[in-house]
């Protein structure tokens, strides 16, 4: 799965010259904790979050005066990590997690807006009902990428673990098949019971 595929594309976007409490109303409004900031070819030039808001509240308390910022260009992060449309999910979940944010703006090469994707989003995909997955492997993987007989190899999927039993043409195919059922959004783990006739256990070169 790519992050196109999740990712929400009716994105409410701020400009720099907006107000900083326009900016948090349209937050408080729409229960969202950040806002892309963009220029007026729609890319990408900011973001502004609720760390940004804190970071102002503590400022005045410590200051002791009234924050004289007034615009989400004043207060923004210009250093905002991204994401491309046809980047696989699992690269955005690593990149969350390392880069330690909940949210990326999906741009294309132009830098423009797209979409974006949050975590909600990345914990979505552990959500596909079994029988969702199941299917994309009989016909996504089994049928249209490796060619297998359906009838051969008898797949179930339970809570997200997929078993394979049966008898497949050799042990690379086996092994292949596991990998890439592996990598499926949604799958937690593979039991592989396949079985491949005599002759059949020589890796291809």
């Amino acid at each position: 799965m790519q992050v196109l595929d999740v990712m929400t594309s009716d994105v409410i976007t701020v400009r720099a010259a907006t107000t900083i409490t326009d900016a948090a109303r349209l937050m408080f409004r729409n229960r969202i904790s950040g806002l892309p900031v963009c220029d007026a070819d729609s890319c990408l030039i900011g973001m502004i979050t609720e760390a940004d808001f804190l970071r102002l509240e503590v400022a005045r308390h410590t200051d002791g005066e009234m924050s004289t910022v007034e615009t989400v260009g004043e207060v923004m992060t210009t250093d905002v990590t991204t994401i491309k449309p046809g980047a696989d999910l699992a690269d955005a979940a690593r990149i969350m997690v390392f880069e330690d944010v909940n949210r990326l703006p999906v741009i294309d090469a132009d830098s423009r807006m797209l979409g974006i994707i949050s975590r909600l989003d990345v914990v979505a995909a552990f959500t596909r009902p079994d029988d969702v997955i199941e299917d994309e492997i009989r016909e996504d993987v089994l049928r249209r990428i490796m060619g297998v007989d359906l009838d051969a190899v008898d797949v179930a999927v339970n809570s997200g673990i997929a078993t394979f039993t049966g008898t497949i043409g050799t042990r690379a195919e086996s092994a292949l098949l596991e990998e890439v059922v592996r990598r499926l959004d949604g799958v937690l783990r593979v039991e592989n019971n396949l079985t491949w006739p005599p002759g059949g256990g020589q890796a291809a070169d």
